[in-house]
This record gives structure tokens, sequence and C-alpha cells, in this order.
């Protein structure tokens, strides 16, 4: 996957060679395979940019966290009935604030502003300040590398791979979806970064075949999910202890 591939296994071995207590850390998150029935392999978007449904390499990072622990302004508390509503899209939004403003993205925010922060990417978010306070609406554009597009009270997906000024369908291309779910019989939310990369323009996709990235990449890249998941939640989400 080229640039993906670099920025995601130099970002995560640099921090799991860096951190203390690694598994302390990340140990409420799981990365697991998606099913093959997820609504994201049905998805027009998938569809547009894998129109040959060549092989993927996929996968998602989940983390359930009880209801008390997120602070109160973001599950909007009905007034009436103390419930949690998503109508507003808050929680999402702050969770994805939290992915690109948190310090799990910082590596790899600064090595893609190295190499591509400029007049023709001027209007594009770069600082940890933009990625904080923006409300990501559909058309955002993240660091040359990502772009918003779709969301919805629960989930924001962005595309990914390549820069977003390249519109046709690459050969590094992907979508990453974070999604907040409330679950109110278990009073938990229930958060998730949902992975599938591909190469746009290869063949479709037969039995045995294996999708861009090897498995030591793909390995690395679950490590690097949890760490975006963790700084996401302590820095966006959570209740300041």
């Amino acid at each position: 996957m080229g640039l993906i591939s670099k920025a995601f296994a130099i970002t995560a071995w640099s921090s799991l060679g860096g951190t203390a207590g690694w598994y302390m850390l990340t140990r409420h998150s799981r990365v697991l395979p998606i099913p093959p029935a997820d609504y994201i392999f049905n998805h027009t978007l998938y569809a547009r940019y894998n129109p040959n449904n060549a092989p993927v390499t996929q996968d998602i990072c989940v983390r359930q966290v009880p209801l008390s622990k997120i602070r109160a302004e973001l599950l909007n508390l009905s007034s009436e009935d103390g419930k949690p509503s998503e109508d507003e899209g808050r929680l999402v939004t702050a969770f994805c604030q939290g992915v690109w403003g948190g310090l799990g993205y910082a590596y790899q925010r600064r090595f893609l502003e190295k190499k591509y922060r400029g007049p023709e990417t001027a209007s594009m978010l770069w600082t940890r300040d933009e990625l904080k306070a923006s409300q990501y609406p559909v058309g955002t554009q993240i660091t040359d590398h990502f772009e918003v597009v779709a969301r919805t009270p629960n989930s924001i997906i962005v595309r990914c791979g390549d820069s977003p000024r390249k519109l046709e369908v690459r050969d590094s291309d992907g979508l990453f979806e974070m999604t907040a779910e409330v679950k109110e019989a278990e009073q938990v939310v229930e958060f998730g970064l949902k992975s599938v990369f591909y190469n746009g323009l290869a063949d479709k996709a037969t039995e045995g075949q294996q999708g861009p990235m090897s498995p030591w990449i793909q390995w690395l890249h679950g490590q690097y999910d949890k760490l975006l998941m963790e700084t996401a939640l302590r820095g966006n989400v959570l209740k300041v202890r």
C-alpha cells in the first residue's frame, strides 16, 4: 500500500517500542476480522472505489466503555428521561476529533505535513487545534491523505490510501470508518475503527488471493488502531479523572 503502509508501520513500531506497559494501555481494545456480511462491503463507496472487487486487507478495532465514564455532554442526556441521544452525532464527532487530533496520530500527522503541506493543500486540516475543532462534514480533507466521504449520527467514513486530490480509482485506496454506538441495555458505548484497504485498479479477487498488506504490516496496523483508539478516547471522550 505504499505510503499508508510505511506510515502505519513506522508509527506503530515507534509506539510499540517507546510505550511502557503497551498491553495495559490497550488491553480493552480487540482487533477482529470484519464479518463478510458487514455493510461496508455493500456500501456504494466500496463499489465505486473498488470496482473490480479486488482482494482486501481488513480489520476492525473494537472498544466498549461504560456510559458512566463518558463525558456527559457528549451523550446529550435528555432532562426528561436521562437517556442518551445520538441525534446530533456529538459522540462520534468527539471520537473522530480525538483520533486525528490526539497523540496517536501525532507522528503520522508530522510525517505527512513535512511531505505534503503547501499552497495546494492549505485548505486541508493540518494542525492539532484544527483537527480537534473540526466537525468533520463530508468533504473535509485531512493531512492530504484522508477525506470524509460519508457520515451518520454514529459513523464517519474517510477515504484513505492516497491524496484526496486524486479523485479517480487508485492503486492505493481504502475506507476507514469511526463509529460510536450507544448500547443502552448494556450501559456501554461501543467504539469502532474499521479499515478496508485495496488496490482499486487490481483484477477481481479470486480464492486464496491476499490483500495489499503483508501479515506483518497488517499486524502492525492493528496495533496502530489500538493506539488511535486509546489516545482518542482518553484525550477527547472520557471523563477527566
